[in-house]
């Protein structure tokens, strides 16, 4: 609890060393020092939270000397908005782009006037804030609307209920001086306005675990000094309990018909002193926010303060708590950001750092999700991998940025970029993402030629049945898993032939083979699944078996991963897809397929299989979980393990499609990557495993067509492969198909501006007569999936299969 009687003394000596210092500078060195700060920790983005307001009442039992929100009940048609006025408001957000439903209202009015009291009887509810509770519920019903609630002074049970249909609450703290309660202060008669009543409840916010709000209102009678102190509060509530997510510095604003109608207001350079103050009292990390419409036009200088936050902006409703000062049109502002050299980018009400289950409820969380890019930035378009949905245009933007400049001049000659160098190319957003794309596309130009290239190949997955629950996959079944798409089945080796039968009179040279882990396989059985193909068919390529079912294999004869690989390489295996890699950095695997081979594993299978002489692809599954320090970590370690070996022919960026994924269904993942992020991870990769990894791939079943077509003019120079018989996406939910012929294929690659030409699997000219094939291909014949019945029966002697932790 904080003691009222004491609180003029907080960290007084703290507060005035401190004010000794800012006021020992000039303001342009302040203004200096304090961008550093911002830029140092949040880059050159700029966010802001596109809002809808939501005035639920503007009855207030307080009687602040600058406020015009506040009414008595004979200035209003009604005491409260009811349900369908609050639905009706948030829906036109919703509408609008919206992601934040703001309940602002006055602060108990049922305790100071009987219309309030009456209004609520009649609406069925005993107080405002029982009423607020289930208009946040309702929002949260009927549209995608996240609310923060900004409903004045709340108890700690209070403000656990609303942590259960919000995604973030506040209060301004405004002052820490008890002066300013006294008569003729701001905060005369106006007993939620005392500073200990507030710093207990930011305190109480913090117990709960509560993404929290707060901030300063300067010019309202206050000192520097003072001002220093309420930050400095601030700050040490943060320090203990980790929730203040932002600090607001709000200028004041006269407004006619209050007691401080002829007060002056703070002039621009005092509220960039007292900006620029917070910015260093309250450290580089924390996100400072001013809003600009309380400047005018002069609130792009703000921007020279170390701020990083423009607040919420509406596209929708006004500011009713400063309805004289409209918000710029987010067009104006992004405009006037990106002119002073920053991104505006938008946010949630609750900050990247606060989507976390620790911090939300699981719901609240889960919807929070479904809104958020890699960054937890809020998704500015309803693109995702595997939908049906038309790709977003290209940024566009009047200024150059030139940030990543020194980047990209490095990364073109081959440098090895630093994990950090990485991460901060994946940050790129408007121009910048153009920019590192076409660098990546003139590398591409340089490295490859106008040639695009794809393999007429026939996906064979041989099995669904696995022992592992990998929380991205909806392929895999077991007893439980008939809901997602489909019964567990295990296909014979005769059908397997005449699948590679038919796939060569298609003009195929390659088969993909690859299964879940099945607990009646071994290794004798991967051997004869090569067996069945090239006696069937010799020439056709084997591209076959991922690290973890190599794994798997060897385990299960008891020898090593290299003497399986050379026993599968001399019965035919031709090259091995890297895919299980998923995200080769172990914090990531934990969550996602913790039983599963770790990152150490995966590279040592594949460095093996290098050394025995058989090529393979690699592969990244982005977009669910994980950050681009997970990216950078994972780029990084193939390009290690490529300079090494040099056994990679390509890089395949996998996006998650999340439609049918366990993970997306239980709420724990993000609905795939955005579009910027596809874009740049095949710009960066491009960039990044350059010179080593020269084949960059875009899977078209993943982003369709056209999202195909744009990457090839954004760093890529492969399409994969025609992918007949396509299972694991169509299981994961995409609409994309299952098979391009070649005739769309060179269609697709024409449309770019670019030449079609079939290659092998290892990026030669396929088998002569196949290509001919592959164009008058008949249609494919119905699939035959054997039921899964356990132990499957082979002509080979077997080695029975014991399931332990080494897999």
């Amino acid at each position: 609890m904080f003691d009222t009687a004491k609180i003029h003394d907080y960290a007084i000596e703290e507060a005035q060393a401190l004010l000794s210092r800012l006021e020992a500078v000039s303001l342009a060195d302040l203004l200096t020092e304090a961008s550093h700060f911002a830029r140092e920790h949040h880059g050159y983005n700029i966010s802001y939270s596109r809002k809808v307001f939501i005035p639920l009442t503007q009855l207030c039992r307080d009687t602040c000397g600058y406020c015009t929100f506040a009414k008595t009940p004979r200035h209003l048609k009604s005491a409260y908005l009811s349900p369908d006025e609050v639905l009706e408001i948030a829906k036109a957000g919703a509408r609008a782009g919206c992601t934040e439903a703001l309940f602002t209202l006055g602060d108990k009015p049922e305790l100071r006037y009987a219309a309030a009291r009456e209004a609520l009887a009649t609406l069925g509810y005993a107080t405002t804030h029982e009423y607020l509770r289930a208009m946040c519920e309702l929002v949260l019903k009927e549209t995608t609307l996240l609310p923060h609630v900004n409903a004045g002074v709340m108890t700690e049970d209070e403000i656990a209920g609303f942590r259960d249909v919000s995604v973030s609450q506040g209060i301004m703290l405004e002052s820490i001086s008890r002066r300013l309660c006294e008569r003729g202060g701001a905060h005369f008669g106006s007993p939620d306005k005392d500073p200990s009543v507030r710093l207990d409840m930011i305190a109480a916010a913090g117990r709960r675990k509560v993404p929290f709000t707060s901030g300063i209102l300067i010019g309202i009678g206050e000192t520097r000094l003072e001002r220093i102190q309420s930050l400095l509060a601030l700050r040490d509530l943060h320090r203990q309990y980790g929730h203040i997510q932002e600090i607001i510095v709000q200028n004041f604003r006269a407004k006619t018909a209050t007691r401080f109608a002829g007060n002056d207001e703070p002039d621009l350079d005092e509220l960039l002193w007292t900006a620029a103050a917070a910015r260093i009292v309250l450290g580089g990390e924390m996100n400072i926010q001013v809003p600009p419409n309380l400047s005018y036009s002069n609130y792009p200088a703000l921007l020279r303060a170390g701020i990083n936050d423009w607040g919420g902006v509406s596209p929708v409703t006004v500011d009713h708590v400063n309805p004289e000062a409209a918000w710029p049109a987010i067009a104006m502002l992004r405009n006037e950001t990106e002119k002073a050299g920053f991104s505006l980018v938008p946010r949630l009400a609750a900050y990247p750092e606060y989507i976390r289950p620790e911090w939300l409820n699981p719901e609240v969380h889960r919807r929070a999700l479904h809104l958020v890019d890699s960054n937890g930035i809020a998704r500015e378009d309803d693109w995702a991998p595997g939908a049906l949905v038309s790709i977003p245009s290209p940024s566009i933007s009047r200024y150059p940025s030139h940030r990543f400049d020194d980047l990209l001049k490095r990364s073109v000659t081959g440098e090895r970029l630093a994990e950090k160098e990485v991460v901060r190319l994946f940050g790129a957003r408007d121009a910048a993402v153009e920019e590192i794309a076409a660098a990546a596309d003139e590398l591409r130009r340089k490295t490859s030629g106008d040639v695009v290239r794809y393999v007429v190949n026939r996906n064979i997955n041989y099995t669904n049945v696995c022992i592992y629950r990998c929380s991205f996959c909806a392929f895999s079944k077991g007893k439980s898993h008939d809901h997602l798409r489909g019964r567990p089945y295990d296909i014979s080796l005769s059908e397997v032939a005449r699948r590679v039968r038919e796939a060569w009179e298609r003009g195929a040279t390659e088969v993909c083979m690859q299964g879940g882990i099945n607990p009646h396989y071994t290794g004798q059985t991967y051997i004869d699944l090569v067996k069945a193909v090239k006696r069937e068919v010799p020439e056709m390529h084997v591209h076959a078996f991922s690290p973890l079912e190599v794994t798997q294999g060897a385990a299960t004869l008891d020898i090593p991963v290299e003497r399986f690989l050379r026993m599968l390489r001399d019965e035919g295996l031709g090259s091995l897809p890297g895919t299980a890699a998923e995200i080769l950095d172990d914090d990531v695997r934990r969550v996602i397929c913790a039983d599963k081979i770790n990152t150490q594993q995966w590279l040592s299978v594949i460095g093996t299989a290098h050394r025995c002489g058989l090529p393979t692809t690699s592969t990244i599954m982005f977009g669910h979980m994980e950050t681009p320090v997970n990216w950078a970590k994972h780029l990084l370690a193939l390009r290690d393990l490529q300079e090494e070996t040099g056994g990679f022919t390509e890089f395949v960026a996998l996006p998650f499609v999340h439609m049918e994924a366990p993970m997306s269904l239980r709420g724990q993942a993000r609905k795939g990557p955005t579009w910027r992020e596809v874009r740049l991870m095949h710009a960066i990769a491009r960039l990044t495993l350059h010179p080593l990894i020269t084949n960059i791939q875009a899977s078209w079943v993943k982003v369709g067509p056209a999202g195909a077509r744009a990457l090839l003019n954004g760093g890529a120079n492969d399409l994969g492969g025609t992918l007949m018989n396509e299972s694991i996406s169509r299981a994961a939910g995409t609409e994309h198909g299952q098979e391009l012929d070649p005739k769309s294929m060179d269609e697709l690659i024409e449309s770019a501006g670019r030449m079609p030409q079939q290659r092998s699997t290892l990026y030669a000219k396929p088998w002569p007569g196949q290509r001919a094939k592959s164009y008058q291909a008949a249609p494919l014949t119905g699939l035959i999936l054997d039921p899964f019945v356990g132990k499957r029966k082979s002509s080979e002697a077997k080695v029975s299969l014991e399931v332990g932790g080494q897999l």
